[in-house]
């Protein structure tokens, strides 16, 4: 059986060939198209495991946690344990798994929980990417490996109080270099994971060439201090904070060897953007089993309110939302996968399912009337997290401009 609930309509009896042949992949309700049987029979088995492990470990925790503002921290190395955590890696890829199963993997766990696969996302996506991409040979293997274990938490330092979109060029944060030795002043903003990561990702202008560069900073590292963000409406359960630099120094061998301007880390941000897009669609997927789950259960004028035209147009409109993003979500994977993937694709799909994702969560707020503002009925929290998944990893607008340089051939950015 499922773990969700309710029963995506159909209009034919459902055909074997719809089905998953692993027997411990079942396909989800909102699966409407089956999408899950292009995963290799190994990888549905893993998104198996995760989901598992989401409904067991965190739904029945992520409603309190959301409330007080706590994350789990407990649970990373467990999750860890499932083997997601690094599998783009060859240091670490104990189990391959093709890009599509990876971000199948993140929509599982923001199904159940948008706030932990930020947590899950920051330090095994966009720490592990930086090091990945960046790192030499002697760093992949010092930094990847725990990190995929879960022994060490990581966390990415790029936008500041006064550079969000415009990081590009705008980046405040500077790196002065001293012999082997590299001294960081500056200040970043809404860095996830950071009050207690072991190594925060900080990236910062040369000033000797005005050029970006990355930079591993240890936990206890004189000059670094990390002050939760108070008083969040969204993904709460993540310790976002803000970070202050004064004359941190960090050696030569923690600075990023293969990261020498901004055009490189756009390629870590080209990466981490899909996984934007899958954790949107899990966002979106979570609040639709609630929603459906309500529907069919809450009655009005002597009947459950899922037989009602107006609530049945809601649920379609979320339903194909759903599948017309799982499908640009597949695409843009498989493009990673054959090396074909450009800025354009993943800031198209970031740009389309965080908008779809944005209006789903609406609709199934709206279906459950009053009491979807409640914890209780399963929507509220991933509709109040959706904001933030839809402005972090670059806003609508940015993406949209990216796209529209890719079709005109016209940089419109200011």
């Amino acid at each position: 059986m499922t773990l969700t609930s309710g029963t995506a309509p159909q209009a034919a009896p459902e055909q074997p060939a719809q089905r998953a042949t692993s027997p411990a992949a079942e396909l989800l309700d909102a699966d409407f198209y089956a999408f899950q049987t292009l995963l290799a029979p190994h990888e549905q088995a893993t998104a198996a495991r995760v989901r598992e492990f989401m409904e067991r470990e965190v739904r029945p925790i992520a409603d309190d946690y959301w409330e007080r503002a706590e994350c789990p921290v407990h649970l990373f190395k467990p999750f860890a344990r499932l083997g997601t955590l690094g599998s783009a890696w060859a240091e670490t890829a104990t189990t391959p798994l093709s890009a599509v199963a990876r971000g199948w993997v993140g929509m599982e766990t923001a199904r159940v929980d948008s706030s932990f696969c930020t947590f899950i996302g920051v330090s095994g996506g966009l720490a592990m990417s930086s090091i990945g991409v960046g790192g030499s040979p002697e760093q992949r293997a010092q930094w990847l490996p725990p990190l995929a274990a879960g022994d060490l938490i990581g966390a990415f330092g790029l936008t500041e109080p006064l550079a969000g979109s415009d990081t590009a060029k705008g980046l405040r944060t500077t790196a002065t270099r001293h012999g082997d030795t590299w001294v960081l002043n500056g200040a970043k903003r809404w860095i996830g994971n950071a009050t207690f990561a072991d190594v925060v990702v900080i990236w910062a202008k040369d000033t000797a060439d005005d050029q970006v560069k990355g930079f591993l900073v240890r936990k206890g590292t004189p000059g670094f201090t990390a002050t939760k963000i108070e008083r969040k409406q969204s993904l709460r359960i993540v310790q976002n904070a803000d970070i202050v630099l004064e004359d941190v120094e960090v050696a030569e061998a923690d600075r990023l060897q293969g990261i020498d301007s901004f055009r490189d880390v756009a390629q870590v941000l080209r990466i981490t953007r899909d996984g934007v897009s899958w954790q949107s669609l899990g966002t979106a997927w979570g609040a639709y089993d609630a929603a459906v789950r309500y529907v069919t259960e809450r009655e009005q004028f002597g009947r459950t309110i899922g037989g009602f035209q107006l609530i049945q147009d809601k649920m379609a409109t979320a339903l194909a939302n759903l599948t017309a993003s799982l499908g640009i979500c597949v695409r843009v994977a498989q493009l990673q996968d054959e090396g074909r993937q450009t800025d354009a694709h993943a800031a198209l799909a970031k740009s389309f399912v965080t908008t779809r994702m944005r209006e789903t969560v609406a609709l199934c707020r709206e279906a459950c009337g009053g009491n979807g503002i409640t914890l209780d009925t399963g929507v509220a929290r991933p509709f109040a997290d959706a904001e933030a998944v839809y402005t972090f990893e670059g806003t609508k607008d940015m993406n949209q401009l990216i796209v529209g340089r890719a079709i005109t051939g016209q940089a419109a950015f200011v």
